[in-house]
C-alpha cells in the first residue's frame, strides 16, 4: 500500500518528512520497548532533535525556531506515527507550549525561553488540569497570589505530557477572584532547583507507556510576577481559547494517520497469515471489513487535508478544531478495534504494534478537551 501525500505537501516539506522518519525509525522507534518501561523517553532524545532542527519548527528563527509554518509541525506528527514511535512528547512542546509563548509572550520571555526549547536544553509542559477538574478550566484552585514583585504559586496538576522531564511549565493559575474568565492567567514556571516545586508519581496509563506523565505540585513557588504570559493578567483562559484548535488539530492529525497505519498492517497481516489452509485475505469479511477501513482512512485524509489548509490560511476556528477532533478520534477507535479483530488472538500481544496502538488510541477521546466538550462546543455554533 502507498502512503498519502497530502496536496499541501513541497520539496521542502519533503526534505522535512525524510529528517524526521530518520530520527524516529532511528532513534525513538528502537527504544520504545525501553521507554515503556521506564515511563519517559532519554532526555538524549530531546536533544538529538534540537540538534536536528525538529523542535520548534515553526517558531520564527530569530528565537531559535525553523521559521516554518503549521504544515512543518503536520508533518513531524505525521512521521512519528508511521513510525510507530508515539512516546516523544515534541508535539506538545514545539507545536502547543512554544506556540503559547510566540504568540503571547513578552520580547524577554520570546528570548529567554524559545532558543532553549529550540535546542532540547529546556524540556516544555502545559499545566491545565488539576485532580478534581477536567475540562471546566474556570473551575481551577490552583491560585497565584502577588507577593511585591512575585507571585506564590499553590495548587496541584495532574496529567501532565512532559512532566517527568519539563524545565519549564506553563502553569494555568488564578490571580484574581472576581468569579469570570478574566481570574485565570499562564504563568511561566521554570522548574529547575525550584524551592516548593515537587512531581508526584509518574502515573501508569492504560496506554502510551513511554509519555511521561505525572503530577505536579506546587507549594508556595515563589516566581516573578513578569513570568505571567505575555506581561499583563487576566489574559489565560482567551489565550488557551485560541490555542486550543491547534492542539485539537494535532490529535486530529494523529487519529488520521493512526487510521491509515492500522489499514496497512492489517492488509500484511491478512495477506500473510492464513487460516483454514487459505490466506485470510481470501475471505469475503476480512475483505470486506479493510475495504470499509481503506474506505474511512481515505474520507479521514481528505477530512484532514482540508483542516490543515484551512489552518493554514487563518480560517480554522474553535468550532472547525472541534468537529475534526471528535470525528477523526472517534474513527481512530472504530478503526483500530476493527483491526485488532482482523489480527485475532495476535491483536492483543503487546508485540504486534495494532495491539499497542489499540491502547494508545482511547484516550484521544478524552484529552485535549473529551468528545462529549468538542459537541457541545460545535452546538453552540448551530
Amino acid at each position: 500500500m502507498s502512503t498519502h501525500r497530502s496536496t499541501w505537501m513541497d520539496k521542502d516539506l519533503d526534505q522535512v518528512a525524510e529528517l524526521a522518519r530518520n530520527f524516529f525509525t532511528k532513534v525513538c522507534a528502537p527504544n520504545e520497548t525501553r521507554w515503556g518501561k521506564q515511563q519517559h523517553v532519554d532526555r538524549e532524545a530531546w536533544n538529538k532533535a534540537g540538534e536536528l532542527g525538529l523542535l520548534c519548527a515553526s517558531i520564527p528563527e530569530e528565537y531559535g525556531g525553523g521559521g516554518g509554518n503549521f504544515a512543518h509541525e503536520a508533518v513531524l506528527a505525521i512521521e512519528q506515527v508511521r513510525a510507530l514511535a508515539p512516546s516523544f512528547g515534541g508535539g506538545l512542546h514545539s507545536g502547543i507550549v512554544a506556540h503559547y509563548i510566540n504568540s503571547y509572550g513578552t520580547e524577554d520571555q520570546k528570548q529567554n525561553w524559545l532558543p532553549k526549547m529550540a535546542t532540547g536544553e529546556m524540556v516544555a509542559a502545559v499545566a491545565m488540569t488539576e485532580p478534581g477538574t477536567g475540562s471546566d478550566l474556570q473551575s481551577i484552585t490552583t491560585r497565584a497570589g502577588k507577593d511585591g514583585d512575585d507571585y506564590l504559586i499553590n495548587g496541584a496538576k495532574t496529567f501532565i505530557s512532559n512532566g517527568l522531564l519539563c524545565d519549564l511549565v506553563l502553569v494555568v493559575a488564578k490571580t484574581a477572584n472576581d468569579g469570570g474568565i478574566g481570574d485565570v492567567s499562564l504563568i511561566g514556571v521554570e522548574t529547575r532547583d525550584l524551592p516548593g516545586f515537587s512531581r508526584g508519581r509518574n502515573l501508569e496509563k492504560v496506554g502510551q507507556h513511554g509519555q511521561d506523565t505525572v503530577e505536579l505540585n506546587f507549594s508556595d513557588v515563589r516566581v516573578p510576577r513578569s513570568n505571567v504570559l505575555g506581561g499583563t493578567e487576566g489574559q489565560g483562559f482567551i489565550q488557551l481559547m485560541q490555542q486550543l484548535p491547534q492542539e485539537r488539530l494535532l490529535l486530529a492529525i494523529a487519529a488520521a494517520v493512526t487510521v491509515e497505519k492500522a489499514v496497512e498492517l492489517s492488509v500484511a497481516y491478512a495477506k500473510e497469515r492464513t487460516a483454514f489452509g487459505k490466506p485470510l485475505f481470501s475471505y469475503q469479511n476480512t475483505k470486506f471489513v479493510l475495504a470499509e477501513c481503506d474506505t474511512l482512512a481515505t474520507v479521514c485524509w481528505t477530512y484532514l487535508d482540508d483542516c490543515i489548509e484551512k489552518h493554514l490560511a487563518g480560517e480554522f476556528d474553535i468550532t472547525a478544531a472541534a468537529k475534526a477532533k471528535w470525528w477523526l478520534t472517534e474513527q481512530q477507535c472504530v478503526v483500530v478495534d476493527r483491526c485488532v479483530q482482523i489480527f485475532g488472538g495476535y491483536g492483543y500481544m503487546v508485540e504486534y504494534p495494532i495491539a499497542r496502538m489499540y491502547a494508545d488510541s482511547r484516550i484521544q477521546k478524552v484529552y485535549g478537551g473529551a468528545n462529549e466538550i468538542m459537541k457541545e462546543l460545535i452546538a453552540r455554533s448551530l
